[in-house]
């Protein structure tokens, strides 16, 4: 005879509050009716092995099958099955306290909702207009009993049903909106993004093969997961082949990662995974999300920022915790103490695992550097704790591309890098090409020159400058040779305020009008043999500048013109000779003279020219003008 009931809930509006608030994560549906089917499953194993259950296990593998004609999508296990009053015990008693607070605080996360009340089985009614479930215990002379609800109010029917074997059938009939996922590339989808390594067998469909010119179907199941994944494995059982075949399982045609870390945690939490380092480009966004976070081999995310610290996301791989709740919010995970714990741990594993390879084989870990560069720094960035594992095994590469640690670095250049206030002075480059006439300048002068042209050395240049005691970072183009690293008081300029103001305006007036580019001129003693004019560009201008490109909080600097200083060596003779043409003149004859004297315009375009900064038809008139000079 048939029982008729209402689900045990205080709210009566249990299924529109399901439909309405969950339905931006609606596909979540098929990941929380097979986890259930696949957790039955295990029961029953575990039951086996220790003599609870007597008979036949029989083949386990649970099946998704999908009735395009009838609408539904069946969901299949030979698990351990229900009676009548363990269907009435878990799938009838919902217990909310209250129903208004439970949309207030929840409204806006469906996993929230789903996880914090257990609602696994009730996401089906997110995609159904009514929902069956055919089932038989496992126990002795159990009866086997079909349940059924339409999803509009909270009543179900519960009946007698004729079930064979023993398990669970869970049948959706699925409403109007969502017919979407009778498509067989959707359910292939949704169980590869969230079934796919799951312990247990999964099966939708059948395998095919090519016959006759066309693909035939066989009688073997498809099984669509990997039961036994390399994270569940013990690293002696797995070889190096086995470690980049899974890596390509998770990341299909990726470059080969540059090595690993296997994660086996007992104690104070549980946890296993694998890491990998992938070769990164120099792009912090386009690596990010590639961790995937697993519950028991369930997929629960692939988007872990504040999961695990930011720089952390850019290792690909796959973290499984117990530890880690499988439906529930963000913010939740965030102020979890047990995942704190474990992002703390995977830091201290992952920093652990870069100093080990640097300790063994410093030559790999060089080789490596280009590409494991970019990750370093971003932990070093935005994690204080990281930075002083890292600081161990950083490297700075210089243009010759050798590789330092820090300190054999500050070593190598404190005897003669150090300015007269005894500051520590890192000259760098950005950008060997560009920079190439002040990079050998200061190598003239017998300094070393870093080579800094990753997308965040400027900031990492700002952090070691408030790390390193009485250290500053300076470009090779952001002044003169000799104020770069300032030895001694600067020589002074024998001009009377006259000669230096018609002089000035000689070069100024003859400096082009380039787009967001501003120019000053400044006279120098640099000697004789010194450049006659540079083009240098103020450090921390242009270092706010390259952040603002990264960081909102600099975007003022970033709408700021370029500026630069144009240096005039009094000292060099050919300035000497504009000097002696233009001493006496106002500023309007200064100028005047200077534009019929392609000279000067010569020495503005060589500085040009040497900076990267002369293009277009500035290049082209310089190209005639040396033509007709020589």
């Amino acid at each position: 005879m048939a029982q008729k009931g209402h689900i045990g809930v205080t709210s009566e509006n249990i299924f529109p509050i399901i439909k309405k608030f969950l339905y931006s994560d609606h596909e979540i549906f098929l990941r929380e009716l097979v986890s259930n089917a696949v957790d039955a499953t295990q029961k029953i194993k575990t039951l086996g092995s220790v003599g609870e259950y007597k008979g036949e296990l029989g083949d386990l593998t649970v099946h998704v099958k999908v009735d395009e004609s009838a609408g539904t999508i069946t969901i299949s296990d030979k698990g351990l099955g229900m009676t009548a009053e363990e269907i009435d015990k878990y799938i009838n008693q919902i217990a909310f306290s209250s129903a208004n607070e439970f949309l207030d605080k929840y409204k806006d996360d469906a996993n929230a909702i789903i996880g914090h009340f257990g609602l696994g089985f009730y996401s089906a009614f997110m995609v159904a207009k009514k929902v069956e479930i055919i089932t038989k215990s496992y126990k002795e002379g159990a009866q086997a009993v079909k349940w059924y609800s339409d999803g509009v109010n909270p009543e179900y029917t519960i009946e007698d049903a004729d079930k064979a074997e023993r398990g669970t059938d869970i049948v959706l009939h699925l409403d109007e909106e969502n017919k979407n996922f009778l498509e067989k590339a959707e359910l292939t989808r949704l169980l590869n993004k969230y079934c796919k390594f799951l312990p247990v067998p999964v099966a939708f469909g059948k395998k095919t093969e090519w016959k006759d010119g066309k693909s035939i179907e066989t009688e073997e199941d498809n099984v669509i997961n990997e039961t036994a994944p390399a994270w569940t494995l013990k690293p002696a059982d797995l070889k190096e082949e086995d470690y980049k075949k899974f890596y390509q399982t998770l990341y299909p045609y990726s470059d080969e990662p540059l090595f690993w870390i296997h994660l086996n945690v007992d104690y104070p939490f549980k946890l296993t995974g694998i890491l990998y380092f992938p070769k990164i480009k120099n792009n912090v966004e386009v690596q990010k999300n590639k961790i995937q976070l697993y519950c028991n081999q369930v997929f629960v995310t692939d988007s872990v920022e504040g999961i695990v610290p930011e720089f952390l996301t850019l290792l690909h791989g796959v973290i499984d915790s117990p530890d880690i709740p499988l439906n529930v919010s963000r913010s939740y995970l965030q102020s979890d103490q047990n995942v704190k714990k474990i992002s703390s741990h995977i830091t201290k594993k992952v920093a652990d695992r870069l100093e080990e390879i640097f300790k063994s084989d410093r030559n790999q870990f060089e080789e490596k550097w280009d590409s494991l560069k970019l990750f370093v720094e971003y932990g070093m960035l935005t994690d204080d704790k990281f930075y002083d594992r890292a600081a161990k095994f950083s490297l700075l590469k210089n243009t010759e591309g050798k590789f330092f640690t820090f300190g054999d670095y500050k070593t190598l250049i404190e005897s003669n890098q150090t300015d007269k206030e005894g500051n520590l002075i890192y000259l760098y480059t950005s950008n060997k090409d560009e920079q190439y006439t002040y990079i050998q300048e200061a190598q003239a002068k017998g300094y070393d020159v870093l080579l800094l042209d990753g997308q965040l050395d400027a900031h990492l240049a700002g952090l070691l400058e408030r790390k390193f005691e009485k250290s500053r970072f300076v470009r090779v183009d952001s002044d003169t040779i000799n104020n770069l690293i300032p030895k001694e008081e600067e020589a002074k300029l024998d001009l009377s305020d006259a000669q230096k103001e018609s002089l000035e305006e000689a070069f100024k007036s003859q400096l082009p009008a380039i787009e967001k580019v501003e120019f000053t001129v400044a006279l120098k003693a640099l000697g004789e043999s010194g450049q006659p004019l540079q083009i240098t560009q103020n450090e921390f201008m242009r270092r706010m500048k390259e952040m603002s490109a990264m960081q909102p909080g600099f975007a003022l600097y970033g709408d700021m013109p370029e500026n630069f200083s144009l240096t005039v060596n009094a000292d060099h003779p050919l300035v000497k000779k504009v000097l002696a043409e233009v001493d006496g003149k106002t500023k309007e004859e200064a100028a005047s003279f200077a534009a019929q004297q392609p000279v000067v315009r010569q020495l503005i375009d060589l500085a040009l020219l040497s900076n990267g900064m002369l293009k277009g038809e500035g290049l082209a008139n310089f190209v005639k003008r040396s033509i007709e000079l020589i």
